[in-house]
């Protein structure tokens, strides 16, 4: 069964508690006072998969992104269905969830900061979250202030500061082909860095987003081909300084 499956298919609300599992439990019908019994403290899911919070964050930071700029576009939730290949048995489920979270009154904030809970901050699973977000907010062509101001918000409480979130933003230029991508705000080094450190934050980054160690640390199977791809566009932003620097 997918990770769609196991997490919307009834029993999740169960596990998790907290605002998730209060969500979850609103779609499939769960006892209040079973979800009550589960307190906004109780993060982690009982089963120790981070990869079934780490999914249901996704489908509500998606839903809350969708409406942050007052209207939620079709497109939008066409990028969702595509960015995260959910299968069209599973269609109907994440649907709900994705309805309600658009739809309820708690702000972004509480279910970010139960995803959070469960990582490091700054942690490269979180990385490919927001990474994730950003498809689904450029795909009407462009990433508008608001849903901007949205992501930058939802990378602060993950934990990322602001040379961090300008990388993740690099990166994702690359990862949409774009010509103008600096191949240095990619890697998160200065023009001027000696070989020596954009060496050191080349390894550091294949080491922190190899598809395996995410795996490892709670990004679900489902999501590895968003991994591969950062991956290539790391690889591909070093092989352009390394050219850069060739002697003429």
């Amino acid at each position: 069964m997918s990770i769609w499956g196991k997490i919307l298919g009834g029993a999740a609300g169960f596990a998790i508690g907290g605002p998730l599992g209060a969500l979850l439990g609103a779609v499939a019908g769960h006892a209040v006072d079973h979800i009550a019994r589960c307190g906004p403290e109780d993060t982690e899911p009982k089963d120790g998969t981070k990869s079934i919070v780490f999914t249901i964050g996704v489908v509500v930071l998606a839903a809350k992104l969708a409406k942050v700029d007052g209207l939620v576009r079709r497109v939008e939730v066409e990028a969702f269905k595509r960015t995260f290949e959910v299968p069209s048995d599973e269609l109907k489920n994440v649907g709900r969830v994705f309805d309600l979270a658009r739809r309820d009154s708690q702000g972004f904030e509480v279910y970010a900061r139960q995803i959070a809970g469960l990582f490091k901050p700054g942690d490269p699973v979180l990385e490919e979250l927001l990474e994730s977000l950003l498809r689904i907010a450029e795909a009407d062509g462009e990433v508008h202030d608001a849903e901007l101001g949205y992501l930058r918000d939802v990378a602060g409480i993950f934990g990322f500061d602001e040379p961090e979130i300008r990388r993740i933003l690099a990166e994702h230029c690359a990862l949409c082909g774009r010509p103008d991508a600096d191949p240095y705000a990619v890697l998160g080094v200065a023009r001027d860095a000696d070989d020596a450190a954009v060496k050191a934050a080349y390894r550091r980054l294949v080491q922190e987003h190899h598809p395996d160690r995410l795996i490892a640390q709670g990004l679900p199977g489902e999501f590895v081909d968003r991994a591969t791809e950062k991956m290539a566009a790391i690889n591909a932003a070093y092989s352009r300084i390394q050219k850069e620097r060739q002697p003429a």
